[in-house]
């Protein structure tokens, strides 16, 4: 009879077919989530001449997802921390993909706003659960690349939405591409099937049968009998989850995480939300603008990989903080007349940075809380940073109405970028008496 630490077995596990499991559902799910996210960036051309929309108008509509997924991160955060991961997520799969089909029926701007609002509720959700379900299971030595990896999946969801688009739309209106979000519902019984539960999970409902099943896929090395004990670290249970954010020194490094989260998803969704009109307005053609908004999300996958392996042998501020201020200088460099290649150079060189570093930033969170509050953590720093992501379509429409120079446009988005940039550095970090308490209780986030 042994004694087995549960997280102890994961962090040291080789990687095997379960792993590679979980990766591929968890990553079609980004994928899916990607592509609904960036949809709207798709069709706003085409809808702000249907609808006859002003720029503030399709701005609001823009956002109206982003309001839902705000709320959505926050409470599906906290719902999985006590109904399990998987059931969450399946949920939220259901919820944004029968909602954005139904979007595809809307005939006026309040119906659309409507239903992307209750699509992003299903959408928040999903994000911090795939990736804590995914930290949770990728060994240690490989965990940041195996998340960043996973969340290329979103990168890889809005290639396919604006590829899709450059034909769709102009050919067969832009309620197609809303009908296409039928394919996750058709995948669900799959998801059933395949996706597994959290062990941390299994082990608080007392379901170690479960737990020890899976557990012997994940390391197959370690001849796990019924006789053994499996045992997760003890956690103190708070009816309260948030204040345990603000608790044990980490309130200064969660304040910190919520900026970045807030200017990360600024940019993200500025960018996504206006990036073809920007360029349309600019003397591209339609499909030409669409082929930058392209450009952008497979710069992430390179970002969001390439940025995962860094993390893994240098550190995730490092990478971050290095990110950000590429983020921020490619975008001004963005607002000046540049032989095309360069622009998309450019263009690249932003999404790996600023969707890129989003997805690092989920990873960095992910890493940094406790087990017990590591949904509710990543719950609420995307729902913060929701905020962003609903002013970034704002700002955008309300950069379009002012008719600003072409490069004042990308200027006003490189700031977040900076802001982010000092918020980063200042992770870990404490100021006063409680410096050493801090600074011992973020060791794994700073060693990471």
């Amino acid at each position: 009879m042994r004694n087995i630490d549960v997280n102890d077995v994961i962090d040291n596990a080789t990687f095997t077919r379960f792993h590679w499991k979980v990766l591929f559902w968890c990553t079609l799910i980004i994928i899916f989530d990607g592509y609904d996210l960036v949809i709207y960036g798709v069709v706003l051309p085409l809808l702000m001449e249907q609808w006859n929309l002003n720029p503030y108008v399709a701005g609001l509509l823009g956002s109206s997802a982003l309001f839902g997924m705000m709320f959505g991160a926050m409470g599906f955060g906290m719902l999985s921390d006590r109904l399990g991961r998987k059931k969450t997520i399946l949920m939220c799969v259901v919820l944004f993909s029968l909602t954005t089909v139904i979007n595809g029926f809307a005939t006026t701007p309040w119906q659309f706003g409507i239903l992307r609002f209750i699509a992003g509720l299903g959408i928040g959700g999903v994000m911090p659960n795939v990736v804590s379900l995914m930290s949770e299971y990728s060994p240690k030595k490989s965990r940041s690349t195996l998340v960043a990896l996973m969340f290329s999946g979103y990168a890889l969801g809005g290639m396919m939405s604006a590829g899709l688009g450059i034909w769709i739309v102009p050919n067969f209106g832009w309620e197609i591409m809303f009908y296409l979000a039928a394919v996750p519902l058709l995948l669900l019984p799959l998801m059933m099937k395949f996706l597994p539960e959290s062990v941390a999970f299994l082990m608080a409902q007392k379901r170690e049968g479960e737990a020890r099943s899976i557990l012997q896929k994940v390391a197959p090395v370690h001849d796990i009998s019924e006789m053994d004990t499996l045992t997760v670290p003890a956690t103190t249970e708070s009816k309260a989850p948030v204040l345990e954010l603000f608790r044990g020194g980490r309130a200064f490094s969660t304040v910190m995480f919520w900026i970045a989260f807030f200017c990360c998803l600024l940019m993200v969704y500025a960018l996504g939300s206006w990036l073809p009109k920007l360029m349309s307005l600019a003397g591209y053609e339609l499909s030409s603008s669409l082929m930058f908004l392209m450009v952008l999300n497979i710069g992430a996958i390179f970002g969001a990989v390439g940025g995962g392996w860094l993390a893994d042998r240098l550190s995730l501020r490092t990478v971050l903080v290095s990110f950000f201020i590429l983020a921020s200088v490619s975008l001004v460099m963005l607002g000046y007349e540049s032989p095309m290649w360069f622009l998309y150079t450019l263009m690249g060189v932003a999404g790996a940075t600023t969707i890129g570093s989003q997805i690092l930033l989920y990873a960095y969170v992910a890493q940094y809380y406790p087990t017990s509050i590591r949904s509710t953590g990543l719950g609420w720093a995307s729902g913060i940073g929701r905020n962003g992501a609903i002013v970034g379509p704002m700002i955008g429409g309300t950069l379009l109405a002012l008719a600003l120079p072409h490069h004042m446009n990308f200027l006003a988005l490189a700031i977040p970028g900076a802001i982010a940039t000092v918020a980063i550095a200042l992770v870990g970090r404490q100021f006063g008496p409680a410096r050493e308490r801090e600074n011992a209780e973020v060791s794994l986030a700073t060693s990471n």
